[in-house]
């Protein structure tokens, strides 16, 4: 076998294969006398059937089994020799037929991940917000806290207002005739919260508990029930109640329906979350410009094959957290093909400073300790509550190991870089003046 190897460009290569005659034509011997013993030929037992009716029945099959294994040995056997690193399957090109007493020859294009040599990597200037602790916050965390845990409850009040929750009986009709579904008992309307006919929670505003009045009302021109669009309506209501939304006071018994002893101890684990939460942030943002720095420095090609396996890794991310809120991308106006359109460059990008982080990390010569490892693997189950030996059972799969350790290289970089740079911490309000110049 001769092949000739060709970069394409700095992700792709072109292998140009022959393949000798003589294994052309064995490979050949070999599928007829494999395809013999199992052919089917009226007149002729299995294994007897003869060579020039198996060429003439089982010509494409034999073609098919012989080009598959040609094209499979020669180009595996050639990524082994020369040490290619293909990412992707390759396409085949220009492939010839295949004849007795003839070499077969074809060309084979492949992805490949690019040898990148990263430069300029050392004291990356950057900025980073300088976090700023914000008693508003808490404050409404606290404020959030307490609607949550409102309870509904009788109101002293004998007219109800925007915000109440009336409850009243009421009676449809349009023309003096009742429609279906025109009535209803004890029907519990929230004020103000428009989800009843346009004009009508107007008018139950301002009744008094006992008080009966005729509401006129018209329907929407596109409600969902043609027979009632457009047309004008009359409701006999009689508020029967009027309840409200009662908060808790803050104070520590408030602080006890969460475990904690006092009010004062709640407010310091709100303050604790808050400022890790902005830490993480900030961090996160770091990094990120970081990255930004890295790829401005060193702009690469990158596999189109890596692009589509990261939106596929984000596209897969976000439906999870949708799920999990009850929400589909659809319900945003979006499909996987829309998603992969707007999200394109940011995958780009994030492949690109992943391969540049490799690269920086082959050029230090990190690596990962067994104990760093053990201390990742105990993080996750920390964060996961899981078990230590689960998670380090699921580790143990050769692929997701490398893929771990390879993240905790990837982290050691980012690191190193940092721990290079020249870092300039600035307001929040300058960091977004900076980014709109």
């Amino acid at each position: 076998m001769n092949v000739k190897i060709e970069d394409i460009s700095s992700i792709k290569k072109k292998l140009s294969f022959e393949v000798a005659a003589d294994r052309v034509e064995a490979e050949i011997e070999k599928a007829y006398e494999k395809i013999g013993k199992s052919a089917k030929i009226k007149g002729f037992r299995p294994g007897k059937v003869p060579r020039h009716l198996l060429e003439k029945y089982y010509g494409p099959q034999m073609e098919e089994q012989v080009l598959g294994r040609l094209i499979n040995d020669s180009y595996f056997k050639a990524l082994v020799e020369h040490r290619i690193a293909a990412i992707a399957d390759p396409e085949i090109f220009d492939s010839s037929s295949l004849e007795r007493g003839k070499a077969f020859t074809y060309e084979a294009h492949v992805e490949v991940k690019p040898e990148v040599a990263v430069k300029d990597y050392q004291g990356l200037r950057l900025q980073k917000e300088r976090f700023a602790f914000d008693p508003s916050v808490i404050d409404g965390r606290l404020e959030e806290m307490r609607v949550a845990r409102a309870e509904m409850a009788v109101s002293e009040r004998e007219t109800a207002a925007v915000g109440d929750f009336a409850i009243i009986d009421f009676e449809g009709a349009v023309d003096g005739t009742p429609f279906e579904h025109c009535s209803a008992q004890d029907y519990l309307l929230e004020l103000g919260s428009g989800s009843f006919i346009p004009g009508f929670e107007e008018q139950v505003q301002g009744m008094r508990r006992g008080e009966e009045r005729q509401i006129a009302v018209t329907f929407p021109e596109n409600y969902g029930s043609k027979e009632l669009a457009g047309k004008p309506a009359t409701f006999r209501v009689v508020l029967k109640e009027i309840k409200e939304k009662v908060q808790p006071a803050l104070d520590d018994d408030f602080a006890k329906g969460y475990g904690l002893q006092s009010l004062a101890e709640l407010r310091e684990k709100l303050e604790e979350n808050y400022r890790q939460q902005e830490t993480n942030r900030i961090d996160g943002d770091l990094r990120e410009r970081l990255v930004t720095a890295l790829v401005e420095r060193n702009p690469i090609e990158v596999p189109e094959t890596m692009v589509s396996g990261q939106l596929d890794y984000m596209l897969q991310n976000i439906r999870n957290r949708f799920r999990s809120q009850g929400m589909t991308l659809e319900m945003l106006g979006m499909n996987d093909e829309s998603f992969r359109s707007m999200y394109r460059d940011t995958a780009v990008k994030q492949v690109q400073g992943s391969l540049l982080l490799e690269g920086v990390a082959r050029q230090e010569e990190l690596k990962v300790e067994t104990a760093e490892l053990d201390g990742e693997i105990e993080k996750i189950a920390r964060m996961a509550n899981a078990p230590v030996d689960a998670v380090r059972k699921h580790y143990a799969d050769d692929e997701r190991r490398r893929a771990l350790v390879a993240q905790v290289i990837e982290e050691k970089a980012v690191s190193l870089l940092l721990e290079k740079a020249q870092i300039e911490e600035v307001d929040k309000a300058q960091l977004a003046d900076a980014e709109k110049e």
